[in-house]
């Protein structure tokens, strides 16, 4: 190991990062995963937003906030719009990150200290091995914490915005510059329109996490939901680290990659909170196809094929879905995206905006994974509902004389 001084180097500095680890932090150290994922995207160049990259992206959203006026009830969600290198991208969207891969996070580290320490140990004999689990412990938080950052650190050099997978990652409506240039790659578009079309999508995400109260508990909850009922398979992580080489990365990175170690518990409240999770993703990207095609019809020539290019993005997946999976268990991707911007389509027309955006009013007003089947009989349904009846008591009815 001393003879490559890179490696010797990063080794160090994430032994250094263990140890700064404060007492009672959590499972993982997140300085240190934040570190690892920055460190990932300047390795690949991460420049600092030019002054005019910054000036263009603010416009951008700035411009399609104002289409989108014109395209929805909901008030903008843009206060602040800001243009972002990969690093910013990482700090800013960590704490969510920390909220959403902690659970699974825990369980990666309990199960690596045993495996780690020898689990199978007489009980007086890990009792006088206190301290040294506590130490193998934290090995094993260093060693998700790695994976996690070399997760995020991919991630980053993907995503065009705080919105790609469909969660509110920030509170901040923000565009990356090197995110938009690697998705123009091979597009014949002009890069205004590539990047006022993004734009687009970023802000109309926004005014839905902003203004619809529920919505981000809903999302993350199914997820936390869905996370907490993850397992970690002992005998394969066990079998992965036996003879591990840690003085190797690779093999590290690869021991840790998430996908054959993490088992979902096939109860019913997991397969609920998935499903809830699925179709209300789905919701999001076909109201934002819906009302982003909307504004921009007759402003943008190219919003039809940078429209049909995102959905395919979004419905393959590709390096981000497996990063996702990696970090909570969970395959993210809305699978019935066409389904859900048809219904929002035809809710529109049947109901006009106001009763077509009146849904987000309340949860229980919202189209179910039945009505993404059958969106003819929920488009049909009772189009005057509000949030009143809802909370009207059963005896409200009563003694009316009727």
């Amino acid at each position: 190991m001393f003879g490559n001084p890179e490696q010797m180097a990063q080794a160090m500095r994430q032994f250094a990062d263990m140890l700064s680890a404060p007492q009672g932090s959590g499972p993982v150290n997140w300085d240190m995963a934040k570190n690892i994922a920055r460190h990932a995207v300047v390795a690949q160049g991460d420049p600092s937003v030019m002054e005019g990259e910054r000036r263009q992206i603010v416009d951008a959203l700035e411009l399609a906030d104002l289409w989108l006026n014109e395209a929805t009830t909901l008030p903008s969600g843009v206060s602040n719009p800001q243009a972002w290198s990969r690093s910013e991208w990482i700090e800013n969207t960590i704490p969510v990150w920390r909220k959403l891969a902690e659970p699974i996070a825990e369980r990666m580290v309990e199960t690596m200290g045993g495996a780690l320490g020898g689990a199978g140990l007489p009980p007086e004999a890990q009792q006088m091995a206190g301290p040294l689990m506590g130490m193998l412990k934290q090995m094993g938080g260093m060693m998700v914490g790695q994976q996690i950052g070399q997760a995020l650190g991919s991630l980053a050099r993907e995503v065009v915005g705080t919105t790609d997978i469909g969660l509110p990652l920030s509170g901040t409506a923000a565009l990356l510059p090197g995110g938009i240039a690697s998705f123009s790659e091979g597009l014949e578009h002009p890069a205004e329109e590539i990047r006022l079309y993004l734009a687009l999508r970023e802000a109309a995400h926004h005014r839905l996490f902003q203004h619809v109260p529920w919505l981000r508990g809903h999302l993350l909850g199914a997820v936390e939901e869905y996370a907490r009922g993850i397992t970690v398979d002992t005998s394969a992580l066990e079998e992965q680290i036996r003879g591990l080489d840690i003085n190797n990365p690779e093999a590290l990175q690869e021991a840790l990659s998430g996908g054959g170690l993490l088992k979902p518990e096939e109860t019913e409240r997991q397969k609920a909170a998935l499903v809830r999770l699925e179709t209300m993703l789905a919701l999001v990207e076909g109201w934002v196809s819906s009302v982003v095609d909307e504004a921009a019809a007759g402003k943008l020539p190219s919003a039809t094929a940078l429209a049909e290019n995102v959905r395919r993005r979004r419905a393959t997946g590709g390096p981000a879905e497996l990063t996702f999976g990696t970090l909570v268990g969970l395959e993210l991707r809305p699978r019935r995206l066409r389904e859900a911007a048809a219904l929002w389509q035809a809710l529109k027309q049947a109901r006009g905006i106001d009763g077509r955006d009146a849904l987000w009013g309340h949860p229980d007003l919202m189209p179910t994974a039945d009505d993404l089947e059958h969106p003819e009989v929920f488009v049909a349904g009772e189009a005057a509902w509000d949030i009143s009846q809802l909370e009207r008591k059963p005896d409200d009815d009563e003694g009316d004389g009727s």
